[in-house]
């Protein structure tokens, strides 16, 4: 078989690649270029909203000069995970951005969008007749959750990218997909040994996070009968045996096997041998088809949330900022039940200490006392309405409470007025589940248009 290639500029598009090493990857003639455009990494808020986390102004900076790269090497262009969530709305928004550019650049184009979201009615029955199973630790769920969630995806394997490629597309614009899958499809659509074409995929996926200089963006990797090789294209990074092979575990918790869709990469007889000091290759990866299954991730709201922020100052104020907060928490707790009529588990208050231990918590290990300390005052309500009211009665608490009782009422500082800012919907995962499918296009849907200049 032929050897093929393929070129990752960067881990994530929006995170910035280096244009140099990537020329130099269109010039050694790539097969495809991939890059992801997502994850779950920044919480459950872009699933449930069905929106990018990313701005449109970067989005479109970077995907532009993938598009003329594409243009250059005359191979396709595959994005997966569009727009953070991989939601129908973020495909479209991804396809508005590449219709966009292809009238600015003059390119005329075959789009293929792979669309990846899930009916949640639809998801229900499937659930009810027992085409959903729970993964290690997934929460309790039943067909009124499932309902309730205002977006669920279902991630594509290899199988599904390949269909896109089938469509003759210059661009493929997926939908939610595993990191690997936009990686693996071609080569093994190509005849490459699966084991290989998934292991690859997956020290591939972040970009040079598998090499000695994580930041650097760009690498190529080449696919064959027997494994793979990979280089980084910038020069200043290096791949070697061991920054290959630990990358099994990034976002893995077993350093021998990885579940995909239709099966699972088992690399406990891989090897991985240093070519020269920058290029690695590895052999021995076998991948053990098994029943076909697509994990699912929906999110809903869980309720809604007001934030204040206040500072202090004072060296007493700071010396005591665990005290004084467990305090203004526990009256305006129960101000909120007394005055509103909620029960204790209907809403939170949560006080977080800027500068001391709004990170770790209690795992913090004390230091020197900061100057100041900021004090991030969450509400949590089941309506907005409620979050706000909330906000509100811990406004006075956040300005003036005191200490003792016997010394002067004291004033804090707000950096903003109002003094309360709502944020909304707070979202929640809510599936850790895969769905059962007979035939791998069942849960996703293509569309082909021709773009661009006319």
């Amino acid at each position: 078989m032929a050897r093929t290639r393929v070129l990752i500029p960067t881990g994530a598009l929006g995170l910035a690649y280096d244009r140099d090493a990537l020329a130099r990857g269109v010039a050694a003639r790539p097969d495809i270029i991939a890059v992801d455009g997502g994850s779950t990494d920044s919480g459950p808020a872009y699933l449930g909203r069905g929106v990018s986390k990313y701005s449109r102004a970067t989005t479109k900076a970077e995907w532009r000069d993938l598009m003329l790269a594409r243009e250059q090497a005359g191979v396709p262009l595959v994005i997966g995970t569009a727009g953070t969530c991989g939601a129908d709305a973020t495909v479209d928004w991804f396809y508005d951005i590449t219709c966009e550019l292809a009238q600015e650049l003059g390119q005329k184009l075959t789009v293929t969008r792979l669309y990846s979201s899930q009916n949640p009615p639809e998801t229900a029955e499937a659930f009810t007749a027992g085409q959903i199973t729970a993964l290690p630790a997934a929460p309790e769920i039943d067909a009124d959750l499932i309902q309730s969630c205002s977006n669920i995806v279902a991630l594509a394997g290899a199988e599904q990218i390949a269909a896109a490629l089938k469509t003759g597309a210059d661009i493929a614009i997926a939908g939610r997909t595993t990191d690997t899958a936009i990686i693996a499809a071609l080569p093994i659509l190509r005849g490459a040994n699966p084991g290989g074409a998934w292991h690859g995929a997956k020290i591939g996926e972040c970009g040079a996070l598998a090499t000695t200089n994580p930041a650097s963006g760009v690498i190529q990797i080449d696919f064959d009968e027997t494994g793979f090789t990979m280089e980084p294209l910038t020069p200043s990074a290096r791949a070697t045996p061991y920054t290959v092979s630990a990358h099994m575990l990034y976002e893995n918790t077993d350093p021998f096997l990885l579940h995909e869709p239709g099966g699972v990469l088992d690399v406990a007889a891989a090897t991985y041998t240093a070519l020269d000091d920058r290029r690695v290759r590895v052999e021995g990866s076998v991948w053990r088809p098994g029943t076909y299954t697509v994990k699912l991730e929906g999110a809903r709201i869980a309720g809604y949330q007001s934030v204040s922020l206040t500072l202090l100052r004072d060296r007493s104020y700071v010396a005591n900022a665990r005290g004084w907060v467990a305090e203004v928490a526990a009256r305006a707790r129960g101000e909120a039940a007394d005055r509103m009529g909620l029960a204790e588990d209907q809403f939170d208050i949560e006080l977080r200490l800027i500068g001391l231990d709004a990170t770790l918590g209690p795992l913090e290990k004390s230091g020197p006392l900061p100057s100041e300390v900021g004090v991030l005052a969450i509400a949590t309500a089941p309506t907005e309405a409620q979050a706000a009211e909330i906000g509100k009665i811990l406004n006075p608490y956040l300005l003036h409470h005191a200490l003792t009782e016997d010394e002067p009422m004291p004033t804090f500082a707000f950096p903003f007025s109002p003094a309360e800012m709502p944020r909304g919907a707070l979202y929640e995962f809510c599936l850790h589940h895969v769905l059962t499918l007979d035939d791998p296009m069942s849960a996703f849907r293509l569309v082909t248009n021709e773009v661009g200049d006319d």
